[in-house]
């Protein structure tokens, strides 16, 4: 008797909706609002992701080696100020008070770790001021392209409303108040689409010269990198150069220092105090 009433329900009623039946009506099988007229030619818009997607690698590198180039200079102040302080510590050792000898190489070494983090120093600022400052500012000319990139897809995504909006109207029998909204479609879509072609044409001409102008701005940055390294390498061949010369002992070669201390080595260890039980 339930199966007959629901085949057959009272007039003027609806049946109950079935709950496995809702769902699926209720799906959308396209997008609202999406022209069927091709408003942007495929190749266009292939060569503007390419473009686009060219910045934003780009953007990642430069983000990346502005972080990687403040982590080598933090090393190196941090490699020099260590050296300093073990120099120091050394000055301050009372073995330096009761060995002359040993008080002047140490001092020798304590000056050329000063000089060398003096030198450090200004290795450091130069590239600061030459590399990692310049890539700062090059990274924040990216928020802008960004945002003109995404003014450029809103005002997309406003053309294909409207142009859908006219492609509806334009379907629909020829009526006056039919021709009237088209009219009016066609009105509101026309600066839209005028608006969408030239951001998009601006993009696309300027997307490749900003690309382009990478080598330009990056070159004078690298050369001054290597300038400092330079500077600072030869000023580092000086100094210890000359502490060499200060702490040396002529004619001995690395192997018979190596034989020394091992025989100084042997001779503590034949010691009483530390031999083993």
């Amino acid at each position: 008797m339930l199966s007959r009433a629901r085949e057959a329900p009272l007039q003027g009623t609806e049946p109950p909706p079935d709950p496995e039946v809702v769902p699926a009506v209720r799906r959308i099988p396209f997008k609202i609002g999406q022209p069927k007229k091709q408003i942007v030619p495929k190749t266009v818009e292939r060569d503007f992701e390419r473009e686009y997607g060219k910045l934003q690698q780009l953007e990642d590198q430069t983000k990346k080696l502005q972080k990687d180039m403040k982590k080598s200079t933090d090393a190196d102040l941090a490699m020099s100020k260590s050296a300093v302080k073990i120099s120091s510590d050394l000055l301050s050792n009372p073995l330096c008070e009761q060995e002359p000898g040993f008080l002047e190489m140490v001092t020798a070494f304590d000056t050329a770790m000063k000089r060398m983090d003096s030198f450090n120093q200004e290795k450091v600022n130069q590239i600061q001021k030459t590399v990692i400052e310049p890539l700062k500012k090059f990274s924040s000319v990216f928020p802008s392209l960004n945002m003109a990139v995404k003014r450029r897809e809103q005002t997309l995504q406003d053309y294909k409303r409207l142009q859908s909006k006219v492609e509806k109207y334009e379907e629909k029998e020829r009526t006056g108040p039919v021709l009237a909204k088209l009219h009016q479609a066609r009105e509101e879509l026309r600066p839209v689409k005028e608006d969408f072609e030239a951001k998009n044409k601006q993009l696309l001409e300027e997307m490749p010269k900003f690309y382009s102008s990478r080598i330009d701005y990056f070159k004078p940055s690298f050369e001054s990198l290597v300038r400092a390294q330079v500077v600072y390498y030869t000023e580092m061949h000086k100094i210890f150069g000359d502490l060499t010369a200060q702490i040396d002992q002529p004619g001995l070669s690395d192997e018979q220092r190596e034989r020394e201390n091992e025989a100084k080595l042997s001779e503590l260890r034949a010691l009483s105090i530390v031999a083993d039980d």
